[in-house]
């Protein structure tokens, strides 16, 4: 149990990708705190649940106040919460589309800087969710992509300004199937279908993201900081190969 003893805090862990980095904690050992505005409809084993809403920046200060308080320390913050609908910037006023950056960048800047002195003095870490979108376009969800992209961004220079006491490091997510994939990519012939796309030939699963994130918050990456680490599944095939009229394969 590699993480025994080790308070964990991860943001928007009650479903999804954060369920499953929650579960990957709690089977290393860890002590496991979620927030999110609503209780989870199916609670993990060992986690434990406090409704928070993130963009309140008091709340955030009383429920870390608050974990430390009960459970003596804080090691570890996931800054999973997230998320986007799908609208094109021209279908959307700039207020409707700052509220995406808000929650997807400003919200985890918020935590983490309410997390620093806790996390300094248990010479803790941080890690970041962001996601392939922060590095491509991302058409239909532009406000989300460019605030993943500052995410990423943010958490270099957190990284450097943190050392040596917090490591801070970046888990770059492509394509998760989770219990709404079916918002984004369809019905289970359309998951298949998307997940085709992807060289490894299917979407990743929330446990496969939790265990590479506990292993940047373990020892083993005792020497991983500013990075950004790819959990994509081989990328996107290039679409001109499949354009192109010659080189094809047999």
């Amino acid at each position: 149990m590699e993480l025994a003893g080790k308070v964990v805090v991860v943001t928007g862990g009650t479903r999804g990708v954060g369920a499953g980095i929650a579960a990957a904690f709690v089977g290393a050992g860890a002590v496991v705190v979620v927030c999110a505005r609503r209780a989870p409809e199916v609670a993990v084993d060992g986690v434990e649940f406090v409704a928070v809403d993130l963009r309140d920046s008091g709340a955030v200060r009383d429920f870390l106040a608050g974990v430390v308080e009960r459970h003596g320390r804080l090691d570890v913050l996931v800054n999973n919460a997230g998320g986007t609908p799908y609208r094109l910037l021209g279908e959307g006023e700039a207020e409707r589309h700052a509220r995406v950056m808000e929650l997807n960048l400003v919200v985890p800047m918020a935590v983490s800087l309410a997390a620093y002195g806790y996390l300094r003095d248990a010479r803790g870490c941080v890690v970041m969710i962001g996601s392939v979108s922060g590095g491509r376009p991302s058409p239909g969800t532009a406000a989300y992509g460019a605030a993943k992209a500052g995410l990423e961004n943010l958490a270099r220079s957190m990284a450097v300004e943190w050392a040596p006491e917090v490591r801070v490091n970046t888990v770059v997510l492509g394509m998760v199937r989770t219990e709404l994939s079916h918002l984004h990519y369809g019905d289970a012939e359309g998951v298949a279908a998307v997940g085709r796309t992807v060289p490894l030939g299917r979407l990743a699963e929330p446990s496969e993201v939790g265990e590479v994130v506990v292993f940047l918050a373990s020892e083993r990456a005792a020497y991983v900081s500013g990075a950004s680490l790819l959990v994509h599944g081989g990328g996107e095939r290039p679409a001109f190969l499949d354009a192109s009229t010659v080189n094809k394969e047999t």
